[in-house]
């Protein structure tokens, strides 16, 4: 008989079957050869867990948030994150439509702020009212995916003087589509594929990993080195008629895709402010309890930077 636990981590449980030598069994029954278990990561993993030496507070501004499993994959990358820097991560959900209503007030005291991906209009602007605050208040921001397309429309309304600057999924006729449908593709067989706004919305989505470079002397090159390589699942891309002016006013665009050009990364100058990093990919996929990732690592870190810990 093997007892199925309760944890109040999922993280212990590989020790608790460890425990009754389910692992023995199993290679046992199956007549397999196998060196005696080393556990002594996840010995570490649950040590750093339940031990911490900081606490950080994030604000998780998005419009799903009394469905937190919504967004488990990218709360379990923090919690990885905090592992890897001894600190207990205070995940702080804020309904985007509450920002609307009744302001940014409940920000403050936020030691960082994390937008994440989605889809629709519904709670935009209060997203990006919590993007203007991150960058006004030099708090440190997080923008994945749909993120970092709001971060790029605050930036271009407030301060590269595009006013009414949106994404045409939001408003089609906005004067300034600073984000947009790309409306050719290359396929497989690179044919050129016509997509728009009424076409199937799977056809229309850059998806899976697609590697590209990083731009040398940036953020992104301090957190991945030389190369990306991560998933995607969107739509809509920065437009890249509105990127010079963009990068005038102090974005900088880390990474590039190395076949369409598309913007892949993007953050604003160490003079506007001290960590501010927007994704198109969502890189809670690639993250794990046992090496973390660098990206939520460093955005960790940077909130720590901020609370005079590090």
């Amino acid at each position: 008989m093997i007892s199925a636990v309760d944890a109040d981590s999922i993280y212990k449980i590989p020790a608790l079957l460890h425990d009754q030598m389910l692992d023995g069994i199993v290679c046992h029954k199956l007549n397999i050869l196998a060196k005696a278990a080393n556990l002594s990561v996840w010995t570490n993993l649950i040590d750093a867990l339940e031990h911490p030496q900081h606490e950080v507070n994030v604000a998780f501004v998005g419009k799903y948030v009394d469905l937190t499993e919504s967004y488990k994959s990218l709360t379990e990358a923090l919690i990885h994150a905090g592992i890897h820097t001894r600190s207990k991560i205070k995940i702080h959900y804020i309904d985007s439509e509450d920002i609307e209503t009744n302001g940014t007030a409940g920000l403050g005291g936020m030691d960082a702020i994390l937008v994440p991906g989605g889809f629709g209009k519904r709670g935009t602007e209060g997203k990006i009212a919590a993007i203007r605050y991150a960058r006004e208040h030099k708090v440190p921001y997080l923008g994945i995916c749909l993120g970092m397309q709001l971060a790029t429309i605050e930036f271009s309304r407030h301060v590269a003087g595009l006013a009414g600057a949106n994404s045409t999924e939001f408003d089609p006729d906005t004067p300034h589509p600073v984000v947009a449908l790309i409306t050719e593709w290359l396929d497989r067989e690179g044919r050129v594929e016509r997509r728009d706004a009424n076409s199937n919305l799977g056809g229309t989505m850059r998806l899976g990993a697609q590697r590209c470079p990083v731009k040398a002397g940036t953020l992104a090159a301090k957190i991945y080195g030389s190369e990306v390589n991560e998933r995607h699942r969107h739509r809509y891309e920065v437009n890249n008629v509105y990127v010079p002016k963009l990068e005038a006013a102090g974005m900088v665009i880390s990474a590039r895709t190395p076949t369409e050009d598309l913007p892949e990364m993007m953050e604003l100058s160490a003079e506007l402010h001290p960590w501010f990093f927007g994704v198109q990919f969502h890189p809670e996929f690639t993250s794990n309890p046992r090496t973390g990732h660098p990206l939520f690592i460093a955005y960790v870190q940077a909130a720590l930077a901020r609370k005079g810990k590090l």
